[in-house]
């Protein structure tokens, strides 16, 4: 043992079983979130069963089964005895009804070999009031009534894919169409003040700009008058009567409802289609119900262009500051108290980066370009509030030590021969920089960026700060000029977790869809990675002959 102890192989043991604990922590963590997560987008079947009550009455109950747990009560005939009752809570839905749509029952209450799968029961999706479970038993609209079950859900589904349809323009007219006239109309009110300001507006010009007005309020009332119609048309598709409980028959009109299914009379292909179904409407949805429903369409847009502004700014700020360290800046003190600065600011904790934002790029940058040159739009601010802009700029500072830090030992494993080699053929510095030493430190710039989008993608503490909102009337990148709003606040996927996992009025609701939206942040950062990965490795292959 002392020889083997001398030699240092305990420390390679060591080493190894430290190395399989972390990987079977990392991936154990990432199987739950993704089990988790992707279940929530599997049909859940519907059980029934009995549970007694104080007063000695039995209470059906219908509802899918979420979670288990023990509750630890104390008998007050035996002190210090802690009971563990099991519990089991049971998503009823229906919220409109019930005010609640969870509950936790315990089990001793529910009455033995009463559990069963609910015949026939329908679950629907509703925009409002979360999930409806009952019988449908009938249809009816200003024409026909329908009581027959096959023609009942044969109407439905055809009504519900008509309201769908209805649902699609009305959203086109308001998000596309009024939102372009809305954004048009801002701009003829700024630039009327702004030839205001200088003293040039004229006589004409009011008459221009209120025909061009009236011309923009006029297709304003046009299109006001189609979504009336469109609303009557969704109004007029009919309501579906619904048996809740054992008595209890309650009409839901089809504009309100998303999607309807039977998930106990499903074959596997019929769940494996509704799975995938579930996830391609999570990702293209916008959020519903206090973002505890729905998709996360505005959380990924946002946080795609937060990253993608950011690595613009990041890596050309850092590559610059790693070669004027490593092939211009002379070697001494202050040379090396810079390179420590720069470890020490990649330890600094991310919400000193978002006061500093909020402090610097808000309050002091954005507050004087909108002196300069958005005078005309105050008191309301553009770029002095918090927006897209300072949220990049303020990630790309929070990264910026991880790129130059990255591109400086790029540098550093670039021969000195091929830089002698370069000046002696008389080429200058900056085009033995350019056209040598830079393209073989590309790899090591891509691991830095790899790096940087990790970091930048994840982070919610500074984003709360200087952008990032629950919910957005519009997305940051729009059809309107100039495309992408750099002034506009967007959603974050980080920021999204954050807001459902811990602020959300309906915990239980919230639960399913925080490793939903945890799963996908992941999935989106290691394909940002990947990506960034395959490039590396194929400049890597591509410099490799000149780095031997």
């Amino acid at each position: 043992m002392k020889s083997w102890f001398k030699k240092g192989e305990h420390w390679v043991w060591f080493s190894a079983s430290a190395t399989s604990i972390s990987v079977v922590l990392v991936f154990g963590l990432l199987i739950m979130i993704a089990f988790r997560g992707l279940s929530h987008f599997w049909p859940h079947p519907v059980y029934e069963f009995q549970v007694s009550q104080p007063n000695g009455e039995v209470q059906t109950i219908k509802g899918e089964v979420h979670d288990t747990r023990f509750r630890e009560t104390r008998n007050p005939e035996t002190p210090g005895v802690v009971l563990r009752e099991p519990q089991v809570l049971i998503k009823m839905g229906n919220r409109d009804v019930y005010g609640i749509d969870f509950r936790w029952f315990d089990e001793d209450t529910i009455v033995d070999e009463s559990w069963q799968k609910s015949e026939g029961i329908s679950v629907i999706e509703r925009y409002e009031w979360g999930n409806m479970y009952g019988h449908i038993i009938g249809f009816e609209d200003a024409e026909t009534q329908i009581t027959e079950r096959e023609q009942v859900f044969k109407t439905l589904k055809n009504k519900i894919k008509e309201g769908q349809k209805i649902r699609a323009k009305i959203h086109h007219i308001e998000r596309g169409i009024i939102g372009r006239i809305n954004y048009e109309l801002q701009s003829l009110r700024y630039e009327q003040r702004k030839l205001e300001q200088r003293g040039e507006f004229t006589e004409p010009m009011r008459l221009d700009f209120d025909a061009q007005r009236k011309e923009k309020h006029d297709q304003f009332g046009v299109l006001q008058k189609e979504l009336d119609a469109y609303r009557k048309e969704l109004s007029a598709l009919g309501d579906i009567k619904v048996l809740v409980g054992k008595d209890n028959e309650v009409k839901v009109n089809l504009s309100q409802i998303v999607h309807n299914w039977q998930p106990n009379e499903m074959h596997f292909g019929q769940k494996v289609s509704f799975f995938f179904g579930s996830i391609k409407n999570f990702l293209s949805d916008d959020p519903r119900e206090a973002n505890t429903e729905g998709g996360v369409f505005p959380a990924i847009v946002g946080t795609l262009t937060m990253v993608i502004l950011m690595t613009l700014f990041v890596i050309p700020m850092g590559v610059i500051a790693a070669i004027y360290m490593r092939e211009y800046a002379r070697e001494g003190k202050l040379l090396r108290l810079i390179r420590i600065s720069i470890n020490n600011l990649a330890g600094v904790p991310s919400i000193v980066f978002g006061i500093f934002g909020l402090g610097f790029f808000v309050y002091v940058l954005g507050y004087s370009i909108d002196q300069m040159f958005y005078s005309y739009a105050l008191p309301n601010p553009t770029f002095g509030t918090p927006g897209l802009l300072w949220a990049s700029l303020t990630m790309a500072l929070l990264t910026l030590p991880v790129v130059i830090v990255a591109t400086d030992e790029g540098l550093s494993r670039i021969p000195r021969a091929l830089r002698e080699g370069g000046l002696a053929l008389g080429a200058t510095k900056a085009e033995v920089i350019m056209r040598i030493v830079l393209p073989m430190t590309t790899p090591a710039i891509m691991t830095g960026l790899i790096l940087a989008v990790a970091r930048a993608a994840g982070e919610v503490a500074p984003l709360m700060l200087i952008g990032v909102v629950k919910l957005v009337s519009e997305l940051p990148v729009t059809t309107n000029p100039p495309f992408v709003h750099l002034d506009q606040k967007f959603m974050h996927l980080g920021f999204h977790i954050y807001d459902v996992g811990f602020q959300s009025p309906n915990v239980e609701a919230a639960q399913p869809l925080v490793y939903a939206t945890s799963l996908l942040l992941v999935v989106l950062i290691v394909s940002l990675n990947l990506a960034a990965i395959l490039i590396r490795n194929r400049l890597r292959e591509k410099y490799k002959a000149l780095d031997n």
